[in-house]
């Protein structure tokens, strides 16, 4: 029988994301993966800002921005657009990259920090106990399967989870939106500039997102009148067709390259736990393509999860666990809102709410305040925790990423994970193992979780329950 301490299945962007940020922190980590390489159909397009901030925490992001391109804005309806130069972040755009580029970096990563990756292996039984899971997984190919005994198991095995199904959870919901094609094309009159552009008519919509490529695109294509299989093949001319509909003009495909057809569901598993099994992903929530949202919430599910399976196994208090659950499930239901929100929008057919909507989106998303908020949650980077991060001033469960610290960015310091203890202004060094660094702007000091987010305000010279000590020790069982 193998042995590990947290067995994560999927190798995807969520799943690995889990896997280095164990291995870092010390724990022994194995990943299952069914597919023998990286899935060269991967979907997502778009990293955003906060994923971006998160892939910096781990020294990635400078990798992945070299190969990609950025834009600043989201062009939707009658002129409408989403401006996102203006966040709160260091990355005030959106990277254009393919997902194979992201899912390599983040395999990279957790293969560096000594997780395992096996490829070509399914599981196909899941038992657990009080004192952890037994899985049982076989190659893909054909042979003997093996057993695996772990504390904790991860499934991060895409919306058709076999640990979902092994632990017996449901996935409420319904399918919303059949025969979406995706292509990566060639394009002599595409749009100018570097933003995302949305096109749409009552029958169809075209999306183009643009690589650094002269003259390539991915386009994200829907007919209403040509609602396939997901297995029927992709005709290049029906691509040529919908984009120049939606798009109003000859868009000029002159070549393309690879293409994919798929459905998207809006599910969601109720608990995101089932015992010592944890979902973060695909595994956990499914929803409309629209927003670029998939990848980037399950890797900011993993983010979340990963550094307290490594506390308790440390010995902190089980009960930790629980908050991944109250602070991710919420997250993925807004995802779910905002996603189905938009593809509503984008696919209306009546002519009066299609008039509604083209007048009031320009109104709304041209009054700066509800652009900014709007971009803020869809980009991620102002979504905080409510209930989870056990503290009472309202910096807490908020990003500290923005933090101006006299020793650099949050992100670059945080790259050997764990908490973090910043100092108010002028403050002198604090005796304690933990990482330091100094704010050089006003406000209170911080205790900084492993993901980024405010675990306690304060000042430094508080003691008691109202101490940064004993927020450290709520979290972790240790004072400093």
């Amino acid at each position: 029988m193998e042995q590990a301490d947290v067995v994560v299945v999927g190798g995807g962007p969520t799943g690995m994301t889990v896997a280095g940020d164990l291995a870092r922190a010390g724990r022994t980590v194995t990943v299952l993966e069914r597919r023998p390489q990286i899935n060269p159909s991967s979907r997502a397009f778009v990293t955003m800002p906060r994923t971006l901030e998160l892939l910096d925490s781990r020294g990635l992001a400078e990798g992945l921005l070299a190969k990609g391109n950025l834009v600043g804005a989201v062009h939707l309806f009658n002129g409408a657009a989403l401006d996102l130069t203006r966040l709160p972040s260091r990355y005030p755009y959106g990277l254009i990259t393919p997902q194979t580029n992201v899912d390599q970096a983040l395999e990279d990563y957790a293969r560096a920090q000594g997780a395992t990756l096996l490829r070509g292996v399914e599981v196909i039984g899941l038992e657990q106990d009080a004192d952890g899971v037994t899985l049982t997984a076989r190659p893909k190919d054909g042979g003997e399967p093996t057993t695996w005994r772990a504390s904790y198991v991860v499934g991060a095995d895409g919306t058709h989870s076999t640990v979902r199904d092994l632990v017996g959870m449901d996935f409420p919901g319904k399918s919303v939106l059949r025969s979406v094609v995706l292509a990566d094309v060639r394009l002599e009159h595409g749009p100018t500039g570097d933003g995302l552009t949305l096109g749409s008519t009552p029958e169809v919509f075209g999306f183009l997102v643009p690589y650094r490529h002269d003259g390539w695109y991915r386009s994200m294509t829907w007919d209403r009148r040509r609602q396939l299989p997901d297995d029927a093949p992709v005709d290049i001319a029906e691509v040529r067709d919908v984009l120049n509909r939606a798009m109003g003009h000859d868009v000029g495909l002159a070549e393309a390259g690879w293409t994919s057809r798929f459905h998207c569901d809006e599910r969601q598993v109720a608990n995101y736990r089932a015992g010592r099994v944890f979902l973060a992903g695909d595994a956990a929530h499914a929803h409309s393509p629209m927003g670029g949202q998939g990848m980037n919430t399950g890797i900011q599910d993993a983010v979340n999860l990963a550094w307290k399976l490594a506390l308790v196994l440390d010995g902190a208090d089980e009960g930790i666990l629980d908050t991944y659950h109250s602070e991710r499930h919420p997250i993925g239901r807004r995802v779910l809102f905002q996603s189905g929100a938009m593809m509503r929008a984008v696919t209306l057919k009546p002519k009066p709410a299609r008039w509604l909507r083209n007048r009031l989106a320009p109104r709304v998303l041209g009054i700066r305040r509800a652009s900014d908020v709007i971009a803020g949650s869809f980009s991620g980077v102002t979504l905080r925790y409510k209930n989870g991060s056990r503290g009472g001033h309202d910096l807490v469960g908020t990003p500290a990423t923005q933090t101006a610290l006299a020793e650099g960015p949050l992100t670059r310091l945080q790259r050997d994970g764990g908490f973090m203890l910043i100092r108010e202004p002028g403050t002198p060094a604090i005796l304690t193992d933990l990482a330091q660094a100094q704010r050089i702007d006003h406000g209170p000091a911080l205790l900084v979780r492993p993901d980024g987010y405010v675990a306690w305000a304060g000042s430094t010279l508080t003691e008691g329950e109202a101490s940064w000590h004993h927020a450290l020790l709520r979290w972790t069982g240790k004072a400093s």
